[in-house]
């Protein structure tokens, strides 16, 4: 209690953030009921019939929920992958930049996509790859003598385009995790290893990916965790009826079936199903990172 007095501003500060969680994120909760129910807006979780499991039996019977599902680990798997790779790459191009200014100002100009909201560039997108004049179908006329591509409107090209944008907005601000495991790497290896006559190559082979490995493994076995989210507001702002086969994904399956088709139950089943599913893989991804990188929180 005596620690308590001491230190009461602190809490209060603190006491926003813990109301707001409560009322955002722990309140809504309640409302798992309705995935065990035919829930009727009008009816209220009181008058809405109870209906047991078969919201959940359903999600597994119904061959468009399915397909999300797999729609859903195939995008965000592929995002995890490429998201992983692309800033380690970079982080050890942009390592090999002597020039400070030249390397701040890239720095800079990588990680500025990523402040940038989906609304925006979901609007530039549909804009560059339009089939009616869009830049990048111009560019590949013009320029390569090639058909015009429905990067929006057909569902393998949508899935490239999604990954392909999501990387390209983040890769640039996940380099940060990458640089700063760089710049604990000791100066003296690479002293040693310039010594004994290797070169740039060799360094960054046999010293600088070594340094990096580790940290890899952390952020791909914490990345598991997220293995069901594959992006809804990207997603939700790219897509369109004609990938919906391809391109939808559980989240914005739950929000049309939720608030376009009224099926609140069985919308709240799917996303309980994926809440747990996504927490189970959490739990799993923070201990292999503690075993495979002696990596924990607490």
């Amino acid at each position: 209690m005596r620690g308590f007095a001491r230190s009461w501003q602190f809490h209060l500060m603190v006491l926003p953030s813990l109301l707001f969680l409560i009322v955002f994120n722990y309140l809504p909760m309640g409302g798992i009921v309705m995935s065990f129910q035919d829930f009727k807006p009008w009816l209220g979780f009181s008058g809405s019939e109870w209906i047991g499991l078969d919201n959940f039996r359903m999600l597994f019977e119904r061959e468009d929920s399915v397909q999300v599902i797999w729609n859903t680990f195939i995008i965000a798997a592929l995002k995890i992958v490429f998201n992983l790779v692309a800033p380690f790459v970079f982080a050890i191009l942009l390592n090999e930049i002597r020039k400070a200014f030249l390397s701040r100002t890239i720095q800079t100009l990588v990680y500025l996509p990523h402040f940038l909201s989906w609304v925006i560039l979901g609007g530039i997108l549909v804009n560059i790859l339009s089939t009616d004049g869009g830049l990048v179908n111009r560019m590949l006329v013009s320029v390569f003598g090639v058909d015009p591509v429905f990067f929006l409107g057909e569902g393998n090209w949508f899935r490239f385009t999604v990954i392909v944008s999501e990387v390209w907005k983040e890769f640039g601000y996940g380099t940060i995790v990458f640089l700063a495991a760089l710049a604990n790497i000791n100066p003296s290896l690479y002293e040693a290893a310039e010594v004994d006559g290797a070169t740039r190559w060799k360094q960054t082979l046999h010293i600088t990916i070594p340094a990096l490995i580790p940290m890899a493994i952390v952020v791909g076995t914490l990345s598991l965790g997220n293995i069901l989210n594959a992006g809804f507001d990207q997603i939700f702002n790219l897509y369109n009826p004609l990938v919906y086969e391809k391109g939808d994904i559980i989240d914005t399956f739950v929000y049309r079936t939720a608030i376009m088709e009224g099926k609140f139950g069985f919308a709240t089943a799917v996303g309980l199903f994926k809440s747990v599913v996504s927490m189970v893989l959490i739990v799993i991804s923070y201990r292999l990172a503690y075993k495979l990188a002696n990596y924990r929180i607490f």
